[in-house]
């Protein structure tokens, strides 16, 4: 699943093992990383992305069962910049690197990028870019203090200071979508998790760290 919701899905995964009594095992990356695991026959059952294009590719192209798709969740861009007036220091561009997700694989990468373009700011500061492979390493790299400054998602910086929740206006939504890929579809477990996903004990958990479910 999408390495964005990597604490959620954990809390995730122990409070249903403790509802249905199935063990879910999770497996984190980029959501294309995902989907290029998922199209050589990777042993999943469930696809979580952090996009809907993928899972949607993934019914059109029989790879997860058709009408199984549906938004879990729906994220938020933070800047992040541990010390720093986090938006100010984008702005004037008093920084030296900063990170962002692997835009053609993380959404949240791809965001950054528009969120960029919307401020006039990409040209400008193309060349201080540092690419994570996944969301997870964008935050380690700010983290590290590899980079000042990192696009990461808002979840993954809750409750920190330091941060600038982009505004929705200026990229386009992060609506995550999930899939029953194909060899779930006859595991018990499997159907579920997805159900046990758009449950209240699991929309509240997802709400309370920090995205929205439609």
């Amino acid at each position: 699943m999408a390495a964005n919701f990597t604490a959620v899905a954990e809390e995730l995964a122990a409070l249903f093992e403790a509802e249905a009594g199935h063990e879910a095992v999770l497996s984190f990356g980029a959501t294309g990383q995902l989907y290029a695991q998922i199209s050589q026959a990777a042993p999943f059952d469930v696809f979580l992305a952090a996009d809907t294009a993928r899972p949607e590719r993934a019914i059109a192209e029989g790879l997860a069962v058709a009408d199984s798709f549906f938004v879990y969740a729906e994220g938020r861009l933070a800047l992040y910049g541990p010390g720093l007036d986090a938006e100010q220091a984008l702005l004037s561009g008093d920084f030296s690197r900063i990170a962002i997700a692997e835009p053609d694989a993380a959404p949240y990468g791809q965001a950054a990028v528009e969120t960029l373009d919307a401020l006039g700011l990409y040209d400008a500061i193309a060349a201080r870019l540092v690419t994570g492979a996944n969301i997870s390493q964008t935050l380690q790299f700010v983290e590290s203090g590899n980079a000042e400054l990192g696009f990461v998602a808002a979840s993954q910086v809750l409750g920190k200071d330091d941060i600038w929740l982009v505004p929705a206006a200026l990229h386009g939504p992060i609506a995550q979508g999930a899939a029953l890929l194909n060899q779930g579809a006859d595991n018990p477990a499997a159907l579920a998790f997805l159900d046990f996903l758009r449950s209240d004990a699991a929309v509240a958990v997802i709400e309370a760290s920090g995205y929205s479910v439609p």
